[in-house]
């Protein structure tokens, strides 16, 4: 086992273990498991002291918290995002960080696409005129009061070109759509164009982002990129909520500068009081509460990956390391 007192048996703490829905099977070696259903960040050094391993999904481990806590050897991130994590304070401290990847690849795409199926057929202002009886008050067998379009033969746009932006590619190839991606890295798939971002704003009818949230991807789509977009075009995200200027984009929305928008994230969570985008209340604008990851199949996959990392750290070979370097 790596990096543990001689004879002594690690201890390995799961700070939000509610965060997960899922059965999590103890490691198959010998050690001390506790878990917590949530943890506030004033009480992470009472809970990690004298622990080995620490589990968070979404709970922030920072410098101050980790420069009391000398025993600890390993993070394991029940999550892909590993923003809440100090990765430099770890790399000083010897301490492995890993996290679970590609576990939703099923999940996030689908969701990602019921947002956009939503969206272009106007169903949330179709659901609200049935349940206000206007259908019931139709002369005619049918209401026809918004706009229905198809995505067969649209311009799909994808930021980020990792395995959730392809097979959100897929998908979007599936039902008819052109797609272009922007990305630091190379595209070989037929039928798939790179292009600058700008490009692919002005050009794409959907915009999906799946980035990681980074200095360099924060704010990534401000006012500015929102005004190159499309007047009729889509924003998607079911990334991180701080890719976007969320003001910038409730100014959008209401003064109709794009077509509409479907959030899974915003950029605190669980969100504050005075969040742009939770005061809208527009035909055009769905938020979901950080859920399109979480599929039944998705979040055991994660928590079977979250005991194969520690068990691959205590066995000296430490997989899905973030930050290593």
């Amino acid at each position: 086992m790596e990096n543990t007192a001689s004879g002594s048996v690690p201890k390995i703490v799961f700070l939000d273990r509610d965060s997960l829905l899922a059965e999590v099977r103890r490691p198959a070696f010998a050690h001390d498991w506790v878990e917590h259903p949530a943890s506030h960040q004033s009480e992470v050094v009472a809970r990690l002291r004298g622990a080995t391993v620490a589990i968070s999904n979404k709970v922030p481990l920072r410098a101050a918290e980790l420069a009391r806590l000398p025993e600890l050897r390993m993070v394991a991130v029940a999550a892909t995002g590993t923003d809440n994590v100090d990765l430099a304070a770890c790399r000083e401290r010897g301490i492995v960080v890993s996290n679970i990847r590609d576990y939703s690849l099923v999940s996030v795409p689908e969701h990602c696409f019921a947002l956009i199926l939503a969206l272009r057929r106007n169903l949330r202002a179709y659901m609200a005129d049935v349940e206000a009886g206007r259908w019931q008050q139709s002369s005619r067998f049918c209401l026809l009061d918004h706009p229905i379009a198809d995505l067969a033969g649209s311009t799909l746009g994808i930021v980020g070109y990792g395995a959730l932006g392809r097979r959100v590619a897929q998908l979007g190839r599936a039902f008819g759509m052109r797609v272009c991606v922007a990305t630091r890295g190379a595209v070989d798939e037929p039928g798939v164009e790179p292009v600058p971002l700008a490009e692919l704003l002005r050009r794409a009818d959907v915009v999906s982002l799946h980035l990681p949230l980074t200095d360099a991807t924060r704010n990534l789509i401000g006012a500015s990129e929102l005004a190159g977009m499309r007047r009729g075009a889509l924003l998607i995200n079911t990334a991180r909520g701080g890719l976007v200027d969320e003001g910038a984009l409730a100014r959008a929305l209401r003064e109709g500068a794009i077509g509409g928008a479907a959030f899974d994230v915003l950029s605190g969570e669980p969100p504050a009081p005075g969040n742009p985008l939770l005061a809208l209340r527009l035909p055009n604008f769905i938020l979901t509460p950080h859920v399109a990851w979480a599929s039944a199949g998705a979040m055991q996959t994660l928590a079977d990956m979250l005991v194969d990392n520690i068990e691959a750290w205590a066995a000296g070979a430490p997989r899905n390391v973030v930050g290593a370097g």
